[in-house]
């Protein structure tokens, strides 16, 4: 959460996208809307100083979408790795709804409405991080008249409504749920959740994979999940060094180095699981809504800019709307 020391921050949660599998269970998403910011606020965005967005209620982004989706083709978004995988993982195959797709496009307007030069996403969101930087080079080259060699820095200087942004991967790019195949995921059942106890946080760790030995029985450190979470949640250099060192030596063995893995991570939860316990009090969830609220009211005002600035270069600006 240190990003929100440097910039203005906006965390957008796509419940809208949740209806792309979920359609038939609205009571869960709503929950499950509430039970994320709570999350969020538990790890630490302050509402005071980012904004949380829900994307339901911020209605030029449903705009945004529809305009970009005429600009990207349909091989674009069919095309695209990331969402071929969540077909695959999915198991949706051809029985994927006709927005299931569009969630692609509609991640690009969630970006473009708040007009952001850098998206801080894991290493499996940069083809749509790319996707949405065509969308923007060809709105502003369509619309706002820039010149197609124009450096993506340049775009808004030389008169585009959006910046082109940039991906910004973290210290981790990219970390395998606790079965070693897809990335976590609360539908996979493979995650690690602010709700777990100590000991559940244990028990999911005692199942990560081993690395694979050589010949010689020399443990491969690459291979399984182990030590990924070891240098995801061993931040110590000192300590993650000694922990690989003994380990290659035979000096600890896997449940020791499991062992090391759950503490540092309920270390890391513990202040999280207690900011959260607030929040299951009673009237934590009309706190948590009163929050959404807000942020949806600083939302609102950027998105609706951005809007207002996309229809001025679409000559399609014949009146302004305001939102409460």
């Amino acid at each position: 959460m240190a990003l929100q020391d440097s910039y203005d921050c906006y965390f957008l949660l796509a419940n809208m996208h949740a209806f792309t599998t979920r359609a038939d269970k609205p009571a869960d998403i709503r929950q499950d809307t509430i039970e994320i910011v709570k999350d969020w606020l538990a790890a630490g965005i302050d509402p005071n100083r980012s904004t949380i967005v829900l994307q339901t209620e911020v209605p030029a982004i449903a705009e945004l979408t529809w305009f970009l989706a005429m600009l990207l083709s349909f091989n674009d978004v069919m095309g695209n790795p990331t969402l071929i995988h969540e077909l695959e993982t999915k198991g949706l195959k051809d029985s994927y709804s006709f927005g299931f797709p569009m969630y692609a496009v509609g991640q690009c307007a969630d970006i473009l409405a708040f007009r952001p030069e850098l998206v801080p996403v894991g290493e499996d969101q940069e083809p749509h991080i790319e996707m949405c930087r065509k969308a923007a080079r060809k709105f502003n080259q369509l619309y706002c008249g820039v010149p197609n060699r124009t450096e993506d820095a340049d775009y808004v200087k030389a008169g585009g409504v959006f910046p082109i942004p940039r991906a910004l991967i973290g210290r981790i790019a990219r970390l395998p749920g606790t079965d070693g195949k897809q990335k976590m995921s609360k539908s996979l059942g493979n995650a690690i959740f602010l709700s777990d106890t100590e000991k559940d946080v244990q028990k999911k760790v005692n199942k990560l994979l081993n690395p694979t030995r050589d010949a010689g029985n020399v443990p491969n450190l690459s291979t399984g999940t182990l030590f990924a979470f070891v240098d995801a949640f061993v931040t110590d250099p000192a300590k993650n060094a000694e922990v690989r060192e003994r380990y290659v030596k035979g000096e600890m063995m896997d449940g020791h180095v499991k062992a090391e893995v759950g503490s540092a991570i309920n270390e890391l939860l513990a202040p999280m699981r207690a900011r959260r316990a607030e929040f299951e009090k009673p009237g934590g969830d009309d706190a948590v809504i009163d929050i959404i609220r807000a942020g949806v009211k600083k939302a609102n005002a950027t998105a609706e800019e951005t809007l207002y600035l996309a229809k001025q270069a679409m000559k399609i600006d014949f009146g302004r709307r305001t939102l409460g």
